[in-house]
């Protein structure tokens, strides 16, 4: 999800992979558009990654860590790890104890933002145009839609996933690619590795190794779209 998103992680939002995705989703019009809500949250998620982003390329990639720190600033705020999480365990979250379900959120999220960090450095303004909202703000899920312009002057459909928590705030969860779900995409390889080693060897490995055991994870169960 994260690659193709290559979405902006999201994480978010890369070349069209999680991160990269969210990272280059375009203001939305001027007309008045809600900071808070999902379309307002996809629109201020651009602007932080500009600000963070733009004549800092060379310094960043020399630095991973604060590369890593500019996805949890502009992110994390807005995306819902612990429920993404647990979508990605499906079955296997309800097995496991809460401690278990956040230890295997934090290392999968560390794996891979650090797998696919570097495609944020080539963002840049205007390759994705959030398309005018349709969803009803009173339900508590909703999805917005934008276009991403590739370099070959295709456009691939990115769509994210929103769901309203109990305090009221909207935070993103999936973000769907060409119909492809970075959830389902994930759940379906953790699913054959919890099967084979258990869970806590998986979030083990996800500590140890980082980004290569998802690469490993991936390999093994027929590889994830890029």
């Amino acid at each position: 999800m994260l690659r193709q998103l290559s979405l902006a992680i999201a994480l978010a939002v890369t070349t069209a992979a999680a991160a990269p995705v969210f990272a280059q989703a375009a203001p939305a019009p001027a007309a008045a558009v809600d900071a808070q809500s999902p379309q307002g949250i996809v629109t201020t998620i651009s602007d932080d990654l500009a600000k963070a982003i733009e004549g800092h390329q060379a310094e960043l990639k020399s630095d991973k860590e604060k590369l890593i720190a500019v996805i949890d600033d502009v992110f994390l705020p807005h995306f819902d790890i612990d429920y993404a999480s647990i979508l990605v365990l499906g079955q296997n979250a309800s097995k496991a104890t809460p401690e278990q379900r956040e230890r295997f959120a934090k290392a999968f999220y560390n794996s891979i933002t650090h797998r696919y960090a570097e495609g944020l450095l080539n963002y840049t303004r205007g390759r994705v145009k959030v398309l005018p909202f349709s969803g009803d703000l009173n339900n508590k899920r909703t999805v917005v839609r934008t276009q991403v312009m590739l370099d070959d002057g295709k456009s691939v459909s990115v769509d994210y996933a929103f769901r309203k928590s109990k305090t009221g705030d909207w935070k993103a969860y999936d973000v769907i690619i060409e119909g492809i779900s970075y959830i389902t995409n994930y759940r379906n390889q953790v699913d054959a590795e919890i099967k084979k080693e258990g869970l806590d060897k998986l979030t083990a490995d996800l500590e140890q190794k980082g980004s290569a055991a998802i690469d490993e994870m991936q390999q093994q169960n027929g590889g994830a779209r890029k």
